[in-house]
């Protein structure tokens, strides 16, 4: 534990004049607390009354070198409060970005060891020369889905509002895989997913489990209790002809 420096210390009104020269008086409030930083090293707070930073505080570090009996100033900074509002923390763009966020016009390049990808027809990365060959002969697209690419995408859609857990396919009275508007896919997804094409669906042009399922079901049918009424009879049949008409 650092014992503190009884002159550094007690060199709170030395740690307010070096403040007040620095910033001037109106944003110096009061004195607040005092704590050592290390042998001979005494950091001085204050209150700030800055415009648009409540709650954050003046430091002001003194320290008195071994053998003297003055303390000079090291720092004066401004720092935040446990109520202070500061940023938040940085985080890369690419960790920002949320499915929605594009607009048109915009672009989200990938990564040439993007590990969702593997190239096509070559087992090892295209240099400039391959892919070359590639768009000259039309051999088509020059990376596809990497088998971890499959797996994050799956694992996503399983989980997400097209999959069996979510509060729709829940209370649903059939399954997609029993439903005529799903749209089987192709590849190694297929044994899993397809494509809603139900227009009247929440889930129209989205792709769903097999174990997903909706109101919208092709063979969903209304129960008995939930029908219409019937019809009452006509008071007059307009349709035949009676005896009150024959006169």
């Amino acid at each position: 534990m650092t014992t503190a420096d009884p002159s550094a210390l007690d060199a709170a009104e030395a740690a307010r004049a070096a403040l007040v020269e620095q910033v001037g008086a109106e944003v110096v409030g009061e004195h607040l607390d005092a704590s050592p930083e290390e042998e001979g090293v005494v950091t001085h707070r204050f209150a700030s009354r800055e415009a648009g930073y409540p709650d954050w505080v003046w430091a002001v570090t003194v320290a008195r070198a071994p053998g003297t009996d003055r303390v000079t100033i090291d720092e004066i900074v401004m720092l935040p409060g446990e109520n202070a509002i500061i940023a938040p923390v940085w985080v890369p763009w690419r960790e920002r970005i949320q499915p929605g966020d594009l607009s048109p016009g915009d672009l989200l390049p990938t990564d040439e060891d993007d590990p969702r990808l593997v190239p096509a027809y070559l087992a090892g990365d295209l240099d400039e020369w391959e892919r070359a060959v590639v768009e000259e002969l039309g051999l088509g697209r020059s990376r596809v889905l990497s088998l971890e690419g499959r797996e994050l995408a799956a694992q996503r859609w399983y989980e997400g509002d097209q999959g069996p857990d979510s509060p729709m396919a829940q209370s649903a009275p059939g399954r997609c895989e029993g439903c005529g508007f799903l749209v089987r896919l192709a590849g190694p997804l297929s044994e899993t997913f397809g494509v809603c094409a139900n227009e009247f669906a929440n889930d129209d042009g989205r792709v769903v489990t097999f174990n997903h399922g909706c109101g919208a079901h092709s063979e969903a049918q209304l129960r008995k209790k939930q029908l219409p009424p019937p019809l009452p009879d006509h008071v007059f049949d307009s349709l035949s002809v009676d005896d009150f008409e024959q006169f």
